[in-house]
């Protein structure tokens, strides 16, 4: 953990939000070894940030205990060079309980996952998010989807809260989200606030999240691509249309198509992808299941054609692969007052 606040850590970034999966052994247990190197190879390749033990990193599957010591992992690992930000989920009893650990455990913030199974009324979403962030001194980024969608109204008064310093959007309203980023801009000038899509595969929806102002993204394919994902998201932050169209074209929209073909391959799939570079993560727990291994293959199809579109940009700019998207300006979340 470092001294320096999240939202200012996460106001300028130079690279994807990586959301490791987590890994089990042989014998279906926790490998820290494993999860370490997992995340090391993600920070070295240039994530902003680890989003540890969230929706990808199956939260859902892991005992307080396992949750723990995979938060420590990832603090372990990154050995302060990026923040780590932990799940915290179901009832408020649960969520501030996991909040607790991931204190101890030494995050840097913590991720909201939605309240288990109810669906609340705005002033109960607000009561349970208010308590969740007074739980401990970790900044709150509050994940809207499923049961968890929030009016304009209710989004300013979270960021009036202590403690709240931003909303991963999953839910895909943008009208909703133009709505909601004025009225926090107009009812809280006062306050640094962050927006991040957060919607499976964000990069497909890159564009028009910038549209309205939000660049920080999570990115799934940075788990087991992180050229591709990182090459995207220098292109974007640059503004390289002629690069984010193709990584678009050629990778990006026929894995939304390949994810949307079975139930939760945004998580099952994103864990076979990192299987498929080598990496031996382990299958996904239950209540998931294994992707068909056509749908493997066809991932490792077009994690071979992701690359060979790189090669031709670079081919077509004089360079080695990758050099047609090197470098480029930090991306940033909009803050409140402001429009990247």
């Amino acid at each position: 953990m470092t001294t320096a606040p999240l939202a200012a850590r996460l106001t300028r970034v130079q690279g994807p939000l990586f959301f490791p999966v987590t890994a089990y052994g042989p014998d279906g247990t926790l490998d820290l070894d494993v999860y370490r190197t997992h995340v090391r190879r993600g920070v070295a390749a240039g994530a902003a940030a680890v989003f540890a033990c969230c929706g990808t990193g199956e939260f859902h599957a892991l005992t307080p205990e396992e949750f723990a010591r995979c938060v420590a992992a990832a603090v372990s690992a990154t050995a302060g060079a990026v923040p780590v930000v932990a799940g915290a989920g179901y009832g408020t009893a649960l969520a501030v309980e996991y909040a607790r650990l991931a204190a101890d455990a030494g995050a840097d913030g913590l991720l909201a996952l939605p309240p288990y199974l109810v669906v609340a009324d705005q002033a109960g979403l607000r009561r349970h998010y208010a308590e969740l962030a007074a739980a401990t001194d970790l900044d709150v980024i509050v994940y809207q989807r499923d049961n968890a969608v929030f009016s304009p109204e209710t989004v300013l008064a979270l960021a009036r809260t202590d403690g709240v310093v931003g909303l991963k959007d999953g839910y895909g309203d943008l009208d909703l989200m133009q709505r909601t980023i004025s009225a926090v801009r107009h009812g809280a000038p006062d306050r640094d606030f962050l927006y991040f899509n957060g919607l499976p595969t964000a990069e497909l929806t890159g564009l028009a999240y910038r549209g309205v102002g939000i660049t920080l993204y999570s990115s799934a394919v940075f788990s087991f691509a992180p050229d591709i994902a990182g090459a995207f998201h220098r292109a974007l932050t640059r503004g390289d249309e002629r690069t984010v169209e193709v990584l678009l074209d050629a990778f990006y929209a026929p894995l939304v198509e390949l994810r949307n073909a079975g139930r939760g391959y945004a998580v099952s799939l994103v864990k076979a992808g990192v299987r498929l570079e080598g990496l031996d993560v382990g299958p996904v727990r239950p209540p998931l299941s294994e992707p068909a291994a056509a749908h493997v293959s066809a991932l490792a199809e077009l994690i071979e054609r992701g690359r060979e579109a790189l090669a031709d940009l670079a081919a077509e700019a004089g360079g080695a692969p990758g050099d047609a998207v090197d470098t480029g300006s930090g991306a940033r979340g909009v803050t409140v007052g402001e429009r990247a």
